[in-house]
């Protein structure tokens, strides 16, 4: 019924009916992440986020593959998401900062009217005044410009921001997928240190996890997933 339901685009019905499996199971990866479809496609991004990031963090245990479909569509959704609230934000910043700029203008112009300062003086302290204004702006839209990610939040062979990071008995840190095809295509060893690496002793490295997350809250650009 609900494959059916996908192929018609019924994502109303998709969802009553993960919310259903949701409530019998509520470990089911399947079940939040096409919870997670239903609700983005819907546009309801909260919601759909929230569906997508129980499937990473809260008690299930997706597999390798998954982690990957979850990530992508959990990407975009994050990405769709601050997009809007950036030209939101980008729109209510410019409209204040007009208004503080005719605000200052016509300060400017009563000031010169009662003082018996040289127009160049009264001219030279307006300036400064838009400079310090702008100087503001500029600080309160600095989050939403997209900078370099630290290299300690990258995975050393995909160079990506990691995903599922997991520390080998080495104490280096990979993108679990990454470091186990190269250790099914290339050989069981620590790619850094060249030790012997068995994929079984590979362990999730949390407190990168936690940091990742922590950047991802102020740079949720980084979410963006080239198409």
């Amino acid at each position: 019924m609900m494959v059916a339901c996908i192929k018609f685009k019924d994502w109303t019905r998709v969802e009553e009916d993960c919310r259903k499996a949701v409530q019998l199971d509520h470990n089911s990866v399947k079940a939040h992440y096409m919870l997670g479809l239903a609700l983005l496609q819907r546009k309801d991004y909260a919601d759909g986020v929230k569906a997508l990031q129980k499937d990473l963090g809260r008690g299930t245990n997706p597999t390798g593959y998954m982690v990957e479909e979850i990530w992508e569509e959990l990407a975009k959704a994050k990405y769709m998401e601050w997009e809007l609230a950036s030209a939101r934000r980008s729109w209510e910043l410019n409209s204040l900062k007009e208004t503080c700029d005719a605000a200052l203008n016509q300060q400017r112009a009563l000031d010169m009217s009662r003082t018996k300062e040289s127009s160049e003086e009264a001219y030279s302290s307006h300036t400064e005044r838009l400079k310090a204004l702008n100087q503001v702006f500029e600080k309160a839209a600095k989050d939403d410009k997209p900078t370099e990610v630290p290299d300690y939040l990258c995975c050393n062979i995909t160079l990506e921001i990691f995903r599922d990071p997991v520390i080998s008995p080495s104490g280096v840190t990979y993108e679990r997928a990454a470091i186990r095809e190269h250790i099914n295509k290339v050989g069981k060893f620590d790619r850094i240190t060249r030790e012997k690496l068995d994929p079984s002793k590979l362990v999730p490295n949390l407190a990168i996890k936690e940091a990742v997350a922590s950047y991802l809250e102020k740079h949720v650009w980084v979410y963006k997933v080239d198409s």
